[in-house]
């Protein structure tokens, strides 16, 4: 009989948190996939995994600990708490309960005093693996497949949008991918049972994303940027352009006397956040100059404002 807390290096105290990590380290150590031809690392890997389930269920753990179940899982006293007149196994006296509600032995008068813990602990202790008393009362579970790891490109405005991925899996089954809020590059998603198989059912698919960059859009966060070219009637008088966002180009004012730099705010155009929100879409407008415009030029050298220092500020 295995105690669960040794067999996962834990303290009787442990939290639900330290049991978890115990466990994963574990298992990532002893998995199959990982020790194909040792025996003993396979049996220790199911070992491990049956103290887990035992320690992770709430209910089974508190029984462990007050001793109603073995380490297997097992009742601590299998024929219960009946007193026999003929005896237990050849023994004297039968079967009792014992102080503080624990099974034992009476062995009469000639056993008074004696100590049979020893006993008690043979018939009643770990499973046997030849046919013996505890055989039967437990099975160890069986490893899972291994898990398979994909790797899913997804373009910047379907990962902005949280548009449905298709993806084809190794057994050349294809399924539509749900993308979660808060998608960015390296995010991993598990699909339960699209792994490997194995004699304790398939393994895990997980699947990592792998955001694209885009030709104009960059991300800040949540939030998407594009710099937008203005011409300069629309900077200096005013207009309203067409912006593109990743839902579709909308109207956004460009205020008079616009400069190259200045950036305005489209409100939820960015990426879905976990807790429901959406970031924005960061417009930076930079004002587009006609290269050799007679006209342009003509009226610049004209221009009583072109003596003007903009860099005054700098103190240059």
């Amino acid at each position: 009989m295995a105690d669960p807390y040794a067999t996962l290096g834990v303290a009787r105290d442990a939290t639900e948190t330290d049991i978890k990590k115990a466990y994963r380290k574990l298992a990532k150590e002893l998995h199959p996939d990982r020790n194909k031809d040792n025996k003993a690392a396979s049996d220790r890997f199911s070992k491990v995994t049956q103290a887990y389930d035992l320690l992770n269920d709430k209910d089974k753990r508190a029984r462990f600990d007050r001793g109603e179940i073995d380490g297997d899982g097992n009742p601590a006293s299998p024929f219960g708490h009946g007193a026999g007149g003929g005896g237990a196994g050849g023994f004297p006296g039968g079967f009792r309960a014992g102080p503080g509600g624990r099974g034992g032995f009476d062995m009469g008068n000639d056993a008074q005093g004696g100590d049979f813990s020893d006993i008690f602990e043979g018939l009643f202790g770990g499973r046997s693996n030849n046919g013996g008393f505890a055989s039967g009362f437990g099975r160890r579970p069986q490893p899972k497949g291994g898990n398979v790891a994909y790797k899913l490109k997804v373009p910047f405005e379907d990962a902005a949008t949280l548009s449905p991925q298709r993806i084809t899996l190794a057994d050349g089954k294809t399924i539509d991918l749900k993308l979660p809020a808060g998608v960015e590059g390296g995010t991993q998603m598990r699909l339960g049972g699209k792994g490997d198989p194995g004699p304790g059912g398939p393994g895990d698919a997980i699947v990592t994303i792998e955001v694209e960059p885009h030709r104009f859009y960059t991300r800040d966060g949540d939030d998407i940027r594009i710099d937008l070219p203005v011409n300069l009637a629309e900077a200096v008088l005013g207009a309203k352009v067409r912006v593109p966002t990743v839902e579709g180009a909308v109207m956004l004012s460009v205020p008079k006397g616009a400069t190259s730099g200045k950036t305005l705010r489209l409100k939820g155009r960015g990426f879905h956040r976990k807790d429901g929100t959406r970031g924005d879409q960061l417009v930076t407008l930079m004002v587009d100059l006609p290269a050799d415009d007679a006209a342009l030029t003509a009226f610049v050298e004209g221009w009583d404002g072109r003596t003007t220092d903009p860099r005054a500020r700098f103190g240059v």
